[in-house]
């Protein structure tokens, strides 16, 4: 039966004891004695009387807690909370600081502190880390020529609080950026400009573009490379393309021919023309200075002629046969008054003179007789000369 039920008897379950008229413990009395647990733990003051189990109230510990014990558990606990706000920023990291949500400040790599939580938090960023993305299309170049470009991005955070807080998504941002640059630099050049030559530069002016754009959304973005795959035509008129690339192939290994040619044959006409100015110059100093000299004996004989002519005349007729006569390999011989005349061809001096036509020229013997008859000769001339005139 129950233990209320007439004739139970007292059976109270919250009594210690059975039967008695003792009625249920107070919570007063659990307050009590847990307060005189936790007085002992801490130096208070237990209660005068140890107290009954009897009803009827309870004492309060006179002391309490006593406020040096409360000033230890304060200084503990404030002590934990502040070590907590010490943090350490690795060297590729940043340490983006907030108050209360708000950014406060950026800190380099190292020891640091920070007003604990609630009140400042720590954000770590890794600056050093590489990411990278690819992005090919097809897109129409400025010749209305269709051509797929294949890239590769590299970037890298250069600003840990632009990147946090200015942008949603700066990753996303720099894709969309980096089709946006693409486009637009590959549809402003011609086909054969990004298929050969230009692959190069268009990579670097598509790095600069992006990284205007990622300057200009705040997105703390740095693009560290931008590398370009060579750019191909469409499948469908790759064998074309093939073609037209073995074409400007063959015209740029000819033009190469033809500039090595001229490289070797260019200094070869120029010396030769510079040769040939050279000799001009000098067979043109070599006949004025021959005419200067003429001039000079002329205008020296002009002088003598006009102190003595008839003396001048005879020497001149007489240097002027000497020379005639002797180059000449035949001999005149005057017969007498009649005008006729004999003709002496000496052909033992012709035969020498063949034979010394290679070797060094000496003056030749000549016959007694046609030595006297060569030199009376010009005195027959003279005279003649003289009847004549």
């Amino acid at each position: 039966m129950a233990w209320n039920e007439p004739g139970g008897g007292n059976k109270d379950p919250w009594s210690g004891k059975g039967g008695g008229d003792q009625g249920p413990p107070d919570l007063d009395e659990v307050v009590r004695k847990l307060q005189e647990k936790l007085g002992g733990l801490f130096g208070g003051n237990r209660p005068a009387g140890g107290g009954g189990s009897g009803g009827g109230g309870f004492n309060m510990p006179t002391g309490g807690f006593s406020s040096r014990a409360i000033g230890v558990m304060v200084g503990i606990l404030l002590v934990v909370w502040l070590a907590t706000g010490i943090y350490i920023v690795e060297p590729a990291e940043r340490g983006v600081v907030t108050r209360f949500g708000k950014y406060v400040d950026t800190t380099d790599p190292g020891p640091h502190w920070h007003v604990p939580w609630p009140v400042e938090a720590v954000v770590k960023v890794n600056v050093d880390e590489i990411s990278t993305f690819s992005h090919s299309a097809s897109m129409l170049t400025q010749d209305e020529n269709i051509v797929d470009v294949e890239l590769t991005v590299q970037s890298r955070i250069q600003d840990a609080a632009d990147f946090l807080f200015q942008v949603a998504d700066p990753d996303k941002t720099l894709r969309d950026a980096t089709v946006t640059v693409v486009r637009v630099t590959v549809g402003g050049s011609k086909l054969d400009f990004v298929m050969t030559e230009g692959r190069g530069a268009t990579a670097v002016t598509i790095r600069e573009r992006i990284q205007a754009l990622m300057d200009q959304y705040r997105t703390g973005l740095l693009v560290t490379a931008v590398n370009m795959q060579p750019a191909k035509p469409p499948e469908q008129v790759k064998a074309a393309f093939d073609d037209a690339i073995k074409a400007r192939e063959d015209k740029e290994r000819l033009e190469n021919q033809a500039e090595a040619y001229a490289n070797e044959v260019l200094p070869q006409a120029r010396g030769e023309a510079a040769r040939i100015v050279a000799d001009a110059r000098a067979y043109r100093d070599q006949v004025v200075a021959r005419s200067e000299g003429e001039t000079a004996r002329f205008t020296a004989i002009l002088t003598e002629y006009l102190q003595a002519p008839e003396v001048t005349r005879q020497r001149l007729y007489l240097e002027t046969m000497e020379q005639v006569l002797g180059r000449s390999s035949k001999v005149i011989l005057e017969a007498g008054e009649e005008g006729n005349s004999l003709l002496y061809l000496p052909i033992d001096q012709l035969m020498k003179q063949r034979q010394t036509e290679t070797a060094p020229s000496r003056p030749e013997p000549v016959a007694p007789a046609v030595a006297a008859e060569a030199s009376d000769r010009p005195q027959r001339s003279v005279d003649r000369e003289r009847r004549v005139r």
